[in-house]
């Protein structure tokens, strides 16, 4: 190898190097377009059984089919927002007229009949509790308002944008598998068409079941909260149920915000005789509904949708959030499900990928 050749070496390795991180540059600036297309990517496999359902069973045309499909989903983003709005208002006008010292007295009195409570049983957890200052955070209010309506107009960006994205990959299916196509090396495009096809389909399965999933815990966390005449349930209800599509780590952040909530909805009641037994029979109804999701609804929806074993989620769920953290245990499932498909149509007589994707 003679010098010359050597050089020509170098250089093109860092030219190769550079390429990568000029790509790798260009993906970070245009971050905010990705997510959006991976958004609208979520919401198109959601929409799919409802597309080919009016095109095939009630023989709409395509075109009318997506509007029906995004009139749907806008008509349940709208119902979620409104069902927002008068909480937040309430919560707005609330903080408008809000006397900080009757508030500061309930709170202390609250703390001491906590504290009285878990003392006379030898538990002293809410001595420092006593010292902390919670009411000097009140003054980054209006700046933390004031951030809020700041992002809105980005937030109304962001949403245009995923709808319509979402439109176009509903109306023409094969604008996305045409784009994949076209960094597919010659011959495998066949194999890769069949994968993709599959793909969608598992995924589009699997974004339905966790919608049925987050639906029975909402319905099972608002009975419980209505039975001990929490206010605002629904909402609540809503907001623990969303938090279950963070796998483990989800439940028991709902858990200790429907904990705060419950005890914070009753300020004025006893703490012993009162916001203690409603709360604990809350969180005693939120664990049972929990086991409920974990023991039946989760396996069954996570094997039917994506035909894996509920072991393997469990595995590859723990993987992605060692590897990647929370956003890893939220693109475990999808990743795995894919890869998986890939494999079984690329390496189909390897041993392993054969016992992988059996049931696929």
């Amino acid at each position: 190898m003679n010098s010359k050749t050597l050089a020509n070496g170098i250089l093109r390795a860092i030219a190769v190097i550079l390429g990568i991180l000029l790509l790798l540059y260009f993906l970070f600036k245009i971050q905010s377009v990705l997510v959006y297309i991976i958004i609208a990517a979520v919401v198109s496999l959601m929409a799919r059984p409802i597309i080919i359902f009016l095109r095939r069973k009630l023989k709409f045309p395509n075109t009318l089919a997506v509007v029906l499909s995004m009139v749907l989903f806008l008509g349940l983003l709208f119902g979620l927002f409104s069902m927002f709005v008068p909480l937040i208002v309430k919560q707005g006008q609330n903080l408008s007229l809000l006397d900080i010292n009757q508030l500061e007295l309930n709170i202390e009195h609250l703390l001491a009949q906590a504290n009285a409570y878990f003392s006379a049983r030898n538990i002293n957890i809410f001595d420092q509790l006593k010292n902390v200052d919670v009411f000097s955070q009140f003054k980054a209010v209006p700046n933390l308002l004031n951030s809020v309506i700041s992002t809105l107009g980005s937030l109304s960006i962001g949403l245009f944008s995923v709808l319509f994205i979402s439109f176009f990959l509903m109306k023409d299916g094969r604008i996305l598998n045409n784009g994949l196509l076209a960094i597919v090396p010659d011959g495998s495009e066949n194999r890769f068409q069949k994968s993709f096809e599959t793909i969608k389909d598992l995924l589009s399965r699997y974004f339905i079941g966790l919608l049925f999933q987050i639906t029975i815990l909402f319905v099972l966390y608002t009975i419980v909260l209505l039975i001990f005449g929490i206010e605002n349930a629904i909402v609540i209800a809503f907001l623990c149920a969303l938090l279950n599509l963070i796998p483990y780590v989800g439940p028991l952040i709902g858990g200790v915000l429907m904990l705060t909530l419950s005890m914070t909805s009753n300020l004025a009641l006893d703490f012993q005789s009162q916001i203690l037994p409603t709360t604990t029979y809350v969180m005693i109804g939120y664990t049972i509904a929990q086991l409920v999701d974990n023991f039946f609804s989760q396996p069954y929806i996570f094997s039917k949708s994506v035909k894996s074993h509920p072991l393997e989620i469990f595995l590859v769920i723990i993987i992605g959030g060692l590897l990647f953290g929370v956003v890893g245990m939220i693109v475990a499932v999808p990743s795995y499900t894919a890869i998986k498909v890939i494999l079984k149509e690329f390496l189909a007589d390897n041993k392993i990928v054969k016992s992988l994707t059996k049931n696929l």
